[in-house]
């Protein structure tokens, strides 16, 4: 799924259950974006990504498409995407121009090009570090290969302070139909503390310009357990997000994976970083969640809430949850095809040099299974809050109950979830740590293996 993962950085063995240890956030990975996990894919598997995409498309399975732009003007110290800081001009509009080459590659393909988009998404980095005048010529020479019109969401993300009046028009006259405000945190000092570029002022400033221009669905991020956070702060940022009153809040809860640089600090030069423990960034986001519920929003998955009364629809992570294809492009980058994962080169200029060359800029893939497919889904859903036992029992021909009785059991004997029918419903406490209940449903050659 996309840039989750840098894993040409993250040596072996990253934690997948940090709750069944101490309480501390430790270095490794907590977020389960995927599977099977991303360490058993390899490039013997690459030859099945042109098979996956010379396949005619089966017309029930909607399509996606992802675009990477790598370049942030700075690096967060949490941050673990494949992102450049020190890229001019011309490396920037080099990169963009193979980007769209590669889309364009991609549209020779039956399984791309014999279907319409049901959702782009422009993620980084910092997509929004693109100027107007490159932003636009992009998408120029982008719609040359691909037309999103007809698609039911366009996101694109954002760092506040990148932002001009100009460039949000741009990114209105583009198509973009929901934006992605990467705020954090509005206290000054903790972003400065933990890397961001931005400051609490430039939040209101293109928040201002946002709003002005009218975009349909507007998400703010949140991230809690930030290094210096309090409760006071902790407080306020709910208040001034509720002030704000956008469509949708996203809060994430501060992880430590290996390639970032509090990890490396951690690691090798032996200093410690103070980031709130997991039962105190569970207890914060529970908060936020309760705060924003009696503010108008309702819980739509374990990180996300969205304003009562409006359609309330992710289709990027709808789409994938319930297993869209989904072409991921851009240096770094994971696609799901056909039952096939595969990712793209992770250096750019391995990246530039392949669309230069005319090839797909493909690094390592894997085949998988409709057990595979099935756990894939499976665990994803539950980060809905729910699983709708007879939707795997129609398109996988599977009763999951029956099939992993004894792991929905366990879960149920510790609080974290409960059934009824043909519906499984995570309670609070399961939903605040789905990504530590996850592992307990991968395959048995999965469990122990190293993550990324």
């Amino acid at each position: 799924m996309v840039s989750r993962r840098d894993a040409a950085q993250a040596p072996a063995g990253p934690r997948l259950e940090p709750a069944n240890r101490a309480e501390e956030t430790e270095v490794g990975s907590y977020f389960i974006a995927n599977y099977p996990p991303f360490s058993f894919w390899s490039d013997a598997d690459l030859f099945a990504v042109e098979e996956a995409l010379n396949q005619a498309p089966h017309p029930d399975v909607p399509l996606g498409l992802y675009l990477h732009i790598p370049f942030c003007r700075k690096r967060c110290k949490f941050c673990y995407f494949r992102v450049y800081t020190e890229k001019n001009a011309r490396d920037v509009e080099a990169y963009v121009s193979a980007l769209a080459d590669e889309v364009a590659l991609y549209s020779r393909y039956p399984a791309f090009s014999e279907r319409p988009l049901r959702f782009v998404y422009f993620g980084g980095g910092t997509p929004s570090f693109l100027s107007p005048r490159q932003l636009l010529s992009f998408v120029d020479k982008l719609r040359g290969a691909v037309d999103w019109d007809g698609a039911e969401e366009v996101t694109f993300e954002c760092e506040p302070g990148t932002l001009s009046r100009s460039k949000v028009e741009a990114l209105k006259e583009i198509g973009v139909t929901r934006l992605s405000l990467g705020v954090e945190n509005f206290d000054d000092a903790i972003l400065r503390e933990n890397g961001r570029a931005h400051e609490s002022a430039e939040i209101y400033e293109a928040y201002e310009w946002i709003q002005e221009s009218g975009f349909p669905n507007v998400n703010i991020d949140l991230i809690a357990g930030m290094v210096g956070e309090t409760q006071q702060n902790w407080d306020a940022c709910i208040r001034k997000t509720i002030e704000l009153s956008p469509d949708s809040v996203t809060v994430y809860q501060m992880e430590l994976p290996y390639n970032t640089v509090y990890s490396r600090e951690i690691m090798v030069e032996g200093r410690p970083v103070p980031v709130a423990d997991w039962g105190q960034k569970r207890a914060w986001v529970g908060q936020a969640f309760e705060e924003l519920e009696r503010a108008g929003y309702r819980v739509s998955s374990g990180y996300t809430v969205v304003k009562r009364g409006t359609p309330g629809k992710f289709s990027y992570r709808d789409s994938l949850w319930h297993g869209a294809d989904m072409v991921g492009t851009g240096v770094s980058s994971f696609s799901f095809l056909a039952g096939v994962h595969f990712q793209n080169l992770d250096r750019i200029e391995d990246y530039v040099a392949a669309i230069e060359r005319g090839n797909l800029p493909l690094q390592r893939a894997l085949r998988v299974g409709d057990k595979e497919r099935l756990i894939r889904e499976l665990i994803l859903q539950m980060k809905l809050g729910s699983l709708d036992l007879q939707y795997f029992r129609k398109k996988f021909n599977r009763d999951v109950m029956k099939e992993f009785r004894p792991v929905f059991e366990s879960l149920k004997s510790k609080g974290h979830l409960d059934w009824q029918g043909d519906r499984v419903v995570l309670s609070q406490r399961g939903l605040l740590r789905v990504d530590t209940l996850l592992p307990s449903f991968f395959l048995p050659e999965h469990r122990d293996a190293r993550y990324t």
